[in-house]
Order: C-alpha cells, then structure tokens, then sequence
C-alpha cells in the first residue's frame, strides 16, 4: 500500500461574500468580473508571494504557500488590491472577499491538498469580516513581529466539524505600511456609498465623528458620544443612510464632514455576542483603534446600554490622543487656543518639571486667545497642584481661583468640570462643590476617563476610599490603554493604603510609576505600602529613587492635609512617609 504523502503548508480559503444573490441579480456580468479579479490581482499576487493555485470552487479559491508570512502578505496585498478595484463600483455588484488561513498538515493526492488544515482554512475564512482576514493561532505564532500587521485576538472558536477550539486573531494594518494605493480592507470595506452631496463639507472647528451603522447599537453610542461637548458628532440619522452599503471610508468622511469615523460589527454564537469595534482617521485612512467587547445575550437592552457606554468610553480618550498628535504635528505659527490646549495637554500626559513649565506657559497663551476657555482653565490649575511647591506660597489661591472659573465656564464640558473638580478638593476648597461638581460631569459623561478618576481622587480626600474604588476600577476597564492611567492607578494605590489593604496598594504603585516614572506620587505610594508591610528599608530604596529623579521632594504636611480631610488618615500618611526617609 502506497504511503500517504504530507507536508506541512500555509493554506488560504477565499471566498465571494454574497455570491449567490451577485449571481442572482448578473450571472454573466460577475463571472465576468471573477475571472478579471483572477487574472489581473489573484495570479499576479500569487506569484510574487510564491502562492500555488490549489483550486478554484466557483465562488472561492484554495491556495498554498510554503511559507506563513508569504501567505498573510499576499492575502493582505490581494485584499488591497480587491480594495482598489471596488472603489468605483457600485455597492450591490462589488466583488468582496472574505479569507481564511491556517498553516497544518496537508494531504497531498497530486495536484490537490485536503485534510484538516484545509478545513480549519476554510472555517476561519466564514468568521471573516467582508474584505478582512482571519488566521488561526498557528500562523500568528509564525508572522507576529515580522509582518507590519496587527492582530485582534478572537479567542477560541468553535468551528463546524472541527473537534477542536481553535484560536484566532482577525488581522489588520494600516495603508502605509504596504505599497498598493488601495484602502486597507481589513479596516474598511469599500465601494461607493450614496452621493448626498457634490462638494465636500468642510471640517468642523471641533474634533468630529461619524458613528456609522451596527446592527442596532450605533444609535446608542451616538447618543453617549454627544454628550462630549468638544466632540462634534454626526446625527445618527445622517449616518443611518449608509446601512447596509460597502464603503470608501474617506469617502464617508468627505460627504458627512468629519473627521474621524467609527465603524464596528456584531457576531453571534450560541448565547454570546461580540462587538468588533474600530476608529478611523477619515482623512489619512490611519487605523486608530480597535476593539472587541464580549458579553452574553441574557438581557438585550442591558448588552446595548453596556457596551455603549464601554466603546464610547474607550473611544474618547483615542480621539483625544489623536487630536494631541495632530495639534502637535501642526506648524507652530498657526496655532489657535484649541491646539495650544492640545500642546498642553501633550505636556501634562508627562508631567515633568520641564514638561509642566511648557504647559504653564502654553495654558496661558490660550487664556490670552480665549480668556473663558474653561478646559484650559481647569488644565492650568491642575498644573498648579502639580507644582504647588515650586509654584509658591500662593499655589492653592490661583489654582483654586482658575479652577472656579472654569467651572463657571464649564456648564457643559465633562471634562472641564472634573479637571476644576478634582484641584478644588485636593487644594484645600470646599468638598461639597467638589463633590457636586463631580457629579455633574459624571453625569454630563458617565463614561468620561476623567469625570471617574476625578470622582475617585475627590472621594479619597473626602474620606470615602471604598467609595472610589469603583470610578477609579471603571475607568481603567473602559480605557486600559490610556496614556493618563497612571492617574487611576495612583488613585487605586492610594485608596486601598486608606482602606488597609497595603499589598494591594503597593501593586496599584508600582504600576503607577511605570506608566507615569515622572509623576512623584507613585513612589510616594509605593513607600508608604512597603512601611506598612513592615519592609522599611525598601521603603527607603524607593524613596531614593524618588530623590534621584525629583530632588526637592519633601513631606508637604500641608499638602497631605489638603489632600485627606481626614486628620488621622493625613496623619498616616506623613508618619509613613517620615518613616520611608522622605526629608521634612
């Protein structure tokens, strides 16, 4: 008996989207257009990746590569191609792939292949977004780090007749890390939508985004994301009428005038759903960000008012840091008091003396542009706390005062009202207009990174540290990936040194100074914990560190006073501190 022969192999499935009903509608015409696809983007991708045509199947084709990175570039390359060729064809004839790849042991009978590895391949590819690619954890394995992709982990699938879980990652990149001119599929589906209008719109002076269609969810997220009062969000009505439409997101942006663009999916298996999220930049076709949410359909109304609350909240702070590149990026000699905010911003996300120095003179720069700018006012004040000791004996007086102003200035901006919130009860103002204050940005936007770790900063100085576990835990959940996260785990360390729980403070500080080494209150943190644990001479090593990055550190007993209301909780504090070797 002959032996069976097998190699192992990179294999792609690739199939129509929609085939039948483009057959339905034109059977001469879209085999017409197949058979261009496959000679002028398929073979000619397949032979500078080396890829051999396994087999066509009328609607999809089977491909074998030797290599898991020549499979995935000529997949992304081919889906930048199909891009390309859509983009002046009407969105109900568009040829629009889905691929799947997987690298196994093959079984080879002459020309052909089968076997579980081309299974596994052509499973993935049905768990495929219109235009993207799906690989299974084998291939990740093989091309993470030497490809310019980026991988969202779908988790373990249950795939049709295959016994196994197996692992997946949805692939994406970004246009200017390949040649062709095509925008990437894998973030944007692409076709023509509806020409409402014949002359771009012009940008807003506000940073602006569009929430297109999910299936029953953008409603929600508009909804939250107009609460931002900086952010000038499209009405879901004008971006209901891309439903269901294949779309040039540059497109999109330059018949709705927006800036930024969120598009996202649904999927559903067995009792789950998960939400794929992601944020383009409208203008430049940059993927910004991308997400997945996760949850069971027990209560349908609960999931929609969750996740929306969860990829807006995610979705803010990438807005934000993008607007900061941007304003950065922009010629100096053309700046207004929203990009001088931004610059300052910039500053603050890394607070060093240096980097507060800027945003002093920065923030004052845009006060003299726009005296009741109440986010550049509350950012100035905030900057005072920051620097109370080398601003001077009348640091908790200006910055009280401009946090004041901006409140009267900040009616409606979340996150005004929280930065203006936070100084007044860390620098000795009333805790009851904190707290009020507090509560109107939460309200304003209850998903605000800022308006829940302000909530928390205020309720630990208030003497409530259980009560801010949970702003500070909220806000870390709907941003993990923020820039200024460090300040929520600064808030946690704090909060949980108040309620006892010194090991779980001590993680909370170490993790706050490796997001933010130049921000003293981690180390500060992190001394007092290890005091408590009895470990004193670690204590003091961190305190040396402290003193080597900021030399003038000492104990601020009127500082500490301000930040705890309560006597004894303060008290803690400084004899810790004194303790861990901090100089008076």
């Amino acid at each position: 008996m002959a032996r069976e022969q097998r190699r192992l192999a990179a294999i792609i499935a690739a199939d129509v989207v929609g085939y039948s009903s483009l057959m339905g509608r034109d059977e001469s015409g879209t085999l017409a257009r197949l058979r261009e696809h496959r000679t002028q983007r398929l073979e000619p991708t397949l032979a500078r990746h080396g890829g051999r045509l396994v087999k066509l199947t009328g609607d999809g084709a089977l491909v074998e590569f030797p290599s898991a990175v020549d499979a995935l570039g000529a997949a992304i390359e081919f889906q930048q191609s199909m891009a390309e060729a859509n983009r002046d064809q009407p969105a109900d004839t568009a040829i629009v792939f889905r691929i799947g790849l997987h690298l196994g042991d093959l079984i080879v009978e002459g020309e052909d292949l089968y076997g579980d590895g081309v299974n596994v391949a052509a499973r993935l590819e049905a768990q495929a977004l219109p235009g993207g690619i799906v690989i299974s954890g084998d291939v990740h394995n093989a091309v993470a780090g030497r490809l310019k992709a980026a991988f969202d982990d779908l988790g373990n699938l249950a795939l049709k007749n295959i016994e196994r879980p197996v692992r997946a990652f949805g692939v994406k990149w970004d246009l200017a890390d390949w040649k062709l001119s095509a925008a990437p599929a894998a973030q944007v589906s692409v076709g023509a939508p509806p020409a409402s209008m014949d002359v771009p719109l012009s940008l807003p002076d506000k940073p602006s985004i569009a929430v297109l269609p999910f299936q029953n969810m953008s409603g929600e997220i508009t909804t939250v994301l107009s609460r931002q009062r900086w952010l000038f969000v499209i009405a879901r009505t004008s971006a209901f009428t891309y439903k269901g439409k294949v779309l040039d997101l540059k497109q999109v942006g330059r018949e709705l005038g927006v800036r930024y663009v969120l598009e996202g999916s649904v999927r559903k298996a067995g009792n789950r759903v998960r939400i794929a999220v992601q944020l383009i930049d409208a203008l430049s076709g940059a993927h910004l960000w991308a997400d997945n949410f996760d949850s069971k359909l027990e209560d349908i109304f609960e999931l929609h008012d969750r996740v929306a609350m969860e990829v807006a909240g995610a979705v803010e702070p990438s807005l934000r840091h993008a607007e900061i590149d941007r304003s950065l990026r922009k010629p100096t000699a053309n700046l207004d008091a929203y990009d001088l905010y931004m610059r300052a911003s910039a500053a603050f996300r890394d607070p060093s003396i240096n980097n507060l120095r800027a945003a002093f003179d920065l923030t004052q720069r845009a006060i003299d542009q726009d005296p009741n700018f109440a986010r550049v006012l509350a950012l100035r004040a905030t900057c005072i706390m920051h620097t109370a000791d080398a601003f001077g004996p009348q640091a908790a007086v200006e910055s009280l005062r401009l946090a004041h102003a901006a409140l009267a200035a900040s009616s409606d901006d979340s996150e005004a009202t929280s930065f203006a919130a936070m100084t007044i009860a860390l620098m000795g103002g009333s805790i009851d207009t904190a707290l009020s204050a507090s509560q109107r940005a939460l309200m304003l936007n209850p998903s605000g990174f800022w308006a829940l770790v302000a909530n928390g900063w205020i309720q630990c100085a208030a003497g409530n540290p259980d009560a801010a576990i949970e702003p500070f835990t909220l806000a870390l959940r709907l941003s993990p990936r923020d820039a200024f996260r460090g300040y929520g785990e600064l808030g946690l360390a704090i909060a949980h040194r108040d309620l006892g729980h010194p090991e779980i403070a001590l993680d909370w500080a170490r993790r706050a100074i490796l997001s933010l080494p130049r921000l003293a209150g981690g180390y500060r943190a992190a001394a007092a914990a290890l005091v408590d644990l009895g470990r004193a001479s670690e204590a003091r090593e961190v305190i040396g560190q402290l003193l080597q990055a900021f030399p003038k550190a000492r104990i601020d007993s009127d500082f500490i006073c301000r930040q705890n209301r309560s006597t004894a909780t303060a008290d803690s504090w400084i004899a810790a501190l004194r303790l861990a070797g901090l100089p008076e």
